[in-house]
C-alpha cells in the first residue's frame, strides 16, 4: 500500500468538500437570478420563495444519499465512494448551467432545475461525512479536532470563493450580461472543479483505522452491536445540528439575498461583506478545532451556542442598517459563534460513532439534521421577513435554534480522548460517555 503523507490526506479530504460545497452553494448565491429565469416574472416574492423552496427540497435527498453512500463507504472503503460523490455533484452542477429557462420551455425549466438539485442533494449526502470520516481516521489522536476543523473550514470557503467569482463576472460582463447569460459560468466551472477533486482523491488510500475495523467486521456476527446504527448517537447528532445548520446557512446561503433585497445594500457591497465574514469562519474554525483538542469539544459547543443566543439580535440589527460597515460587523458577530459551534460539533459528531458504522451513521444523522434545520433556513428566514414585515425576524429563529442546540450540547458526552483504535475498542470506550449522555452529566 502506498504511503500517503498527512498533508495529502487533509488536502484529499478537504478538496472534495470544497468542490461539493461550491457546487451546492452556488445555487443559493444565484437565487435572485435563478428566480428570474426559472419562475414566472409576475411575482418576484413568489419566484424567490419558489427558488428557495427547491433549495430546501434538495436537502431531503441528503439523508437518502448519506445512507446509500455511507453503507457503501463502510463496506468498500472511503476513497472509492468519495470519488463517485464528487463526480456526481460536478455533473449535476454542469447540467444546471446548461438548462433552458422558463421563458423558453415554461414549467419544464423549473422541473429540470429541481431534478438537478435532487441529484446534487443525493451526492452531497455522501460527501461531508465521508471526507470528515477519512480525515478523522487518518489523524493522530491528539490532532483530530484540528484536522477535522480544516475540513469543516473548507466547507465554508466555497461560499466566499463563489461570491468573489460572481462579483468578477458582474464586473467583466456588466450586470445585464451577468443576468442574461454569464450566470451560467459558475455552474459550468463546477464540472472542472470536480475533475480536479477526482484527480486528487484517486491518489489517496484508506486509513489504517478503517482497514483494521474492516478486518474485524469480516469475522463478526451481523448482529454484533458495533455493526448496527446507534439510535442514541443519531438522535444526538440530528438535534445538535440545529444550531449549526441554522447559523451556518443563515450566513452562507441567506445573507447575500437579505442584504440586497431587505437591507437594500448594493450587490457588490453585499457580496464582499458576506465573503469577508465567511473568510472569518474559515480562519477561526481550524483554530477552534485545535482548541478542542486541548480543552474538549463541549466547551466550544456550549460557548458557541451561548454566543449566538446573545448575539443573534444585535447581529441582524447591525446587518439591516444598510451600511457596509454594519453589514460586515453583524456578520462577523455571527461568524465567531458559528466557528466555535462547528469546531466542537464537527469532530464530536464523528466521534459518537464507531469506525465500523461511522460513515453511514454520521451521514444519516448529519444529513437528516441539515434537511430539517439547514435546507429550510433561507426559506423560513425569507418567509419570516415577508410575513412579519420585520427585517430582524430571522434573529429569533436563530435564537430558538441556539436554545435547542444548547440543551443538546449540555447532554452530549465529551468525546475528546475517546479511543478510535478499532471497532471493538470503540464500543468499550463508549460505555462511560453513553452513561453520561443518559444521566445528562
Amino acid at each position: 500500500m502506498t504511503t500517503v503523507r498527512p498533508h495529502h490526506r487533509i488536502i484529499g479530504g478537504s478538496i472534495g468538500t470544497f468542490v461539493e460545497w461550491y457546487d451546492f452553494l452556488i445555487y443559493s448565491l444565484s437565487a435572485p437570478v435563478l428566480a428570474r429565469h426559472f419562475f414566472p416574472a409576475s411575482n418576484e416574492v413568489a419566484s424567490l420563495l419558489g427558488t428557495f423552496g427547491i433549495y430546501a427540497i434538495a436537502f431531503f435527498m441528503r439523508p437518502l444519499g448519506g445512507l446509500f453512500f455511507g453503507r457503501l463507504g463502510d463496506r468498500h472503503g472511503r476513497v472509492p465512494i468519495l470519488s463517485v460523490t464528487v463526480l456526481s455533484m460536478g455533473a449535476a452542477t454542469m447540467v444546471m448551467g446548461l438548462l433552458p429557462t422558463y421563458g423558453s420551455v415554461g414549467l419544464w425549466a423549473t422541473a429540470l432545475l429541481l431534478l438537478c438539485r435532487l441529484v446534487q442533494g443525493f451526492a452531497v449526502g455522501g460527501e461531508t461525512s465521508g471526507g470528515m470520516s477519512y480525515v478523522l481516521e487518518s489523524a493522530p489522536p491528539d490532532r483530530r479536532g484540528r484536522w477535522v476543523g480544516v475540513v469543516g473550514a473548507t466547507a465554508f470557503l466555497p461560499a466566499a470563493v463563489a461570491a468573489l467569482f460572481v462579483l468578477a463576472l458582474r464586473n467583466a460582463f456588466g450586470d445585464q450580461g451577468y443576468l442574461t447569460w454569464a450566470w451560467r459560468i459558475p455552474f459550468l466551472a463546477g464540472a472542472l472543479l470536480a475533475v480536479v477533486g477526482l484527480w486528487l482523491r484517486r491518489r489517496l488510500d484508506d486509513p489504517e483505522e478503517f482497514l483494521e475495523a474492516s478486518r474485524e467486521a469480516q469475522h463478526d456476527s451481523p448482529d454484533r452491536p458495533s455493526r448496527k446504527l446507534r439510535l442514541k448517537s443519531i438522535t444526538t447528532v440530528v438535534l445538535l445540528i440545529s444550531v449549526m445548520a441554522v447559523s451556518g446557512y443563515l450566513l452562507s446561503s441567506y445573507f447575500y439575498t437579505f442584504l440586497v433585497g431587505t437591507a437594500r445594500l448594493g450587490a457588490t457591497a453585499a457580496l464582499l461583506s458576506n465573503a469577508a465574514a465567511i473568510v472569518v469562519v474559515f480562519v477561526l474554525l481550524p483554530v477552534g478545532g485545535a482548541l478542542s483538542d486541548r480543552i474538549g469539544r463541549k466547551p466550544l459547543l456550549i460557548g458557541g451556542t451561548l454566543w449566538l443566543l446573545a448575539g443573534a439580535y444585535p447581529a441582524m440589527k447591525l446587518a439591516s442598517s444598510g451600511t457596509v460597515a454594519g453589514a460586515f460587523a453583524g456578520q462577523v458577530v455571527l461568524a465567531i459563534g458559528i466557528a466555535s459551534v462547528h469546531a466542537g460539533g464537527f469532530v464530536a459528531m464523528l466521534e459518537l460513532f464507531p469506525t465500523a458504522t461511522r460513515y453511514s451513521g454520521h451521514a444519516l444523522a448529519y444529513n437528516l439534521g441539515f434537511a430539517v434545520f439547514g435546507g429550510t433556513t433561507p426559506l423560513i428566514a425569507s418567509a419570516l421577513v415577508s410575513g412579519t414585515g420585520s427585517t430582524l425576524a430571522p434573529a429569533f429563529y436563530l435564537m430558538a435554534a441556539a436554545v435547542l442546540g444548547l440543551l443538546v450540547a449540555l447532554r452530549t458526552p465529551e468525546t475528546r480522548g475517546v479511543s478510535l483504535r478499532s471497532a471493538a475498542d470503540r464500543d468499550r470506550d463508549r460505555e462511560a460517555p453513553a452513561e453520561r449522555l443518559s444521566s445528562g452529566n
